[in-house]
């Protein structure tokens, strides 16, 4: 079992020496399934866990799924108490995921990234960096320059807008790994709630704030970002299948 938080070191981030190494050597896509409604936290976790046990156990194919959730907090395993700045305003799960603590809500699109590692090189380091950069292209097609830092998993903005050194975050990575099958993803700002994060200090880092595609002024629809998304994955994992059901 691994469990890769945001404290994880930039240099060990970018240690994948091929990005090749995480697209299947037999192409075999992954079922890509988007869902239309709100999905709550705890169905979402029990879904993931279950498709990994069965990827790990040879009984099901791998899956990218797509989701929204209602306005809610998760803790990730290094969470701290100290940075649930408002525990009564919405509800909290503990996430099992590394990191700290982050919020889902309407306009964030979750994507959950069940994969199975032992045909994509068992490199967990190498995940990390793949789905920034796949968070960083994706945001490219939207004219949005997204960036990796040093001791900072996710991708930021710089926000000269605001100052000379100032930079926001607007995409957060954390995933879990059990027995070379991964789960949990990537969340992506594209018009949530900014003011929700006020709740929290998200993912421990006091320095610097949240963005989204919204508030960089592009107001672009989910189906618009789902849409590069799907031909980023394809471009740094290899195909996808569409699917109707997870």
């Amino acid at each position: 079992m691994s469990m890769v938080s945001e404290a994880l070191s930039a240099d060990g981030s970018q240690s994948c020496a091929s990005a090749r190494k995480l697209v299947r050597a037999d192409e075999k896509p992954a079922n890509w399934f988007i869902s239309e409604q709100l999905v709550s936290y705890p169905d979402a976790l029990e879904t993931m866990r279950t498709r990994a046990r069965a990827i790990a156990d040879g009984e099901a194919g791998e899956a990218i799924w797509l989701v929204e959730h209602p306005p809610l907090y998760t803790a990730g395993t290094s969470a701290r108490a100290e940075d649930l700045l408002a525990p009564d305003r919405f509800p909290v799960f503990e996430a099992g995921r590394g990191g700290q603590f982050t919020y889902h809500g309407p306009g964030q699109r979750v994507v959950y990234v069940m994969l199975d590692l032992r045909e994509r090189g068992r490199d967990v380091r190498c995940l990390v960096s793949g789905l920034e950069n796949w968070v960083i292209d994706t945001l490219a097609a939207f004219n949005i320059k997204g960036e990796k830092r040093d001791g900072r998993i996710g991708v930021w903005v710089k926000r000269p807008d605001k100052g000379p050194l100032v930079e926001d975050k607007i995409a957060a990575i954390g995933v879990r790994v059990s027995r070379w099958a991964s789960f949990h993803g990537i969340s992506l700002n594209i018009s949530p709630d900014l003011g929700h994060y006020s709740g929290i200090v998200p993912c421990g880092i006091t320095q610097h704030g949240v963005t989204s595609f919204e508030d960089l002024g592009q107001l672009v629809s989910m189906p618009e970002v789902d849409s590069a998304l799907q031909s980023q994955f394809e471009r740094h994992f290899g195909p996808v299948r569409l699917a109707s059901t997870l």
